[in-house]
């Protein structure tokens, strides 16, 4: 009898342990890291779990205390959404396949189905959430504190900060966030609004959604299957393989009917319940750790292919907004060697990953040595091309213009507010190299980037 106590108690313990693995001491899933684009900026950044609005200061020091900044732009992407319409309805078919086909009486199964209510509809359809809103207007403070000589009220009122977006609602809304939480945050230490203050934005897509507008990546990227066939490939594969087996086990469903696509909506519907609610849902407890590195991977390889490395015409598409941001930076540095007052001392622009991602393949960021493909998964375990680092919700890319003085105009990129070095630099200080080694670093992308609608950019301007 004493026996068989101390065995049950085993049993619970080993269940409460097991349980106590499949999230941290705040609540976070343990697969969060591999959420993708679909991730929570906090992870990117997890003192931010504690304090919102902190910023760090000891890692974002100018090139030396004689340097100013004079200019900033920061490329965002819009904050927490809802799943897109697709995405519902591919949740509304696995939770169908899970009422209506289950015959196993696992924990996890009884949990969801007696707990969990789909409650998301198409007409979410990619909307920006409380959470998404609350993104850009944290973003918005901390870029204040980090620049506060240009994002100021003084440089608002002067007409010196420009605001671009998307025309996708997201975006819209995550623009009037960012400049919501600069006037709250003025309010909160002035003691008033500037509501006088023109305070408008601009809706361009051609900059912010060029992808739609490359003619090129439209039809030999974007509308071809065989440019993503390695993504299609890996789908078949025996990592994918395995990953539905144990889904379709731990729901209690035949293997048959867990799709890669349903395996897919698992694995959105545990990450859309964290970022979208903060949950730690029933469905997370479908994948273990290893589970979720293959679907990062799935994930990462269509990015790839889409948007990235895997075709020239993926980064060639951005060059619209690569000359876009040079002539900005050039008519920033021209204005202050002048001793001229720098016209648009703020840039924010708001789009999309799939506005970021490009630009930063043409940049030359986060390229692996190998390409990532359908075989070589086991490989690539430490690949910089990683969009659970790159890409979260309110991902931003800063490029920040100082005058040092005697030590010339300097250029510091940032993502996610850490610096980044430009690759190919050997300048000792690469991480804020001079601006014109990086002109000139850059120099044959500045005379020959172009796709189809740079040329008509240019000639109608």
């Amino acid at each position: 009898m004493k026996m068989a106590f101390l065995f049950y108690c085993f049993i619970i313990l080993c269940c409460v342990d097991h349980r106590a693995t499949l999230e941290d001491d705040q609540g976070v899933p343990l697969i969060a890291k591999y959420f993708n684009t679909k991730g929570r900026y906090e992870e990117v950044n997890p003192h931010l779990r504690r304090d919102a609005l902190a910023v760090n200061r000891s890692v974002l020091q100018p090139p030396s205390p004689q340097c100013r900044e004079i200019h900033l732009t920061a490329i965002v992407r819009h904050g927490t959404r809802y799943p897109t319409a697709r995405n519902v309805k591919e949740m509304q078919q696995l939770h169908s396949v899970v009422l209506n086909n289950s015959t196993g009486e696992s924990s996890r199964l009884r949990e969801i189905l007696s707990q969990w209510t789909m409650w998301y509809t198409e007409d979410m359809d990619g909307r920006l959430v409380q959470k998404g809103v609350e993104d850009l207007k944290h973003l918005a403070v901390r870029l204040s504190k980090l620049f506060p000589s240009l994002v100021s009220e003084e440089k608002l009122r002067g007409g010196l900060i420009r605001f671009m977006s998307s025309s996708k609602h997201r975006c819209v809304n995550s623009t009037l966030s960012f400049k919501e939480g600069l006037t709250e945050m003025w309010h909160t230490l002035m003691g008033f609004v500037p509501a006088d203050v023109e305070f408008g934005h601009e809706v361009n897509d051609a900059l912010m959604r060029f992808f739609d507008q490359c003619t090129r990546f439209v039809q030999e990227v974007d509308g071809n299957r065989s440019a993503v066939i390695e993504v299609q490939k890996f789908k078949q594969g025996p990592e994918i393989v395995r990953v539905r087996e144990k889904i379709a086990e731990r729901l209690g469903v035949p293997s048959s009917f867990i799709t890669h696509d349903l395996a897919e909506a698992a694995f959105l519907l545990c990450s859309y319940e964290f970022a979208v609610k903060a949950v730690n849902s029933p469905w997370c407890q479908l994948f273990d750790e290893e589970d979720a590195k293959v679907m990062e991977y799935a994930s990462d390889l269509r990015e790839f292919w889409k948007r990235g490395y895997g075709h020239a015409i993926n980064s060639r598409s951005s060059c619209i907004l690569f000359h876009d941001l040079f002539r900005r930076l050039e008519k920033a540095a021209s204005e202050n060697k002048s001793r001229r007052q720098v016209s648009e001392a703020v840039t924010v622009q708001i789009g999309h990953a799939d506005t970021l991602l490009p630009l930063l393949t043409l940049l030359g960021f986060f390229k692996d040595t190998a390409p990532l493909t359908s075989t070589n998964f086991a490989s690539q375990t430490q690949r910089s091309f990683r969009t659970s680092h790159m890409m979260p919700y309110a991902a931003n890319f800063l490029l920040v213009l100082y005058d040092c003085g005697e030590g010339g105009i300097r250029l510091q990129p940032l993502l996610n507010e850490k610096p980044l070095t430009f690759p190919g630099l050997t300048d000792q200080q690469a991480s804020i190299p001079l601006y014109e080694d990086v002109r000139q670093h850059y120099r044959d992308l500045l005379n020959g980037c172009f796709c189809e609608m740079l040329r008509t950019h240019f000639e109608n301007n």
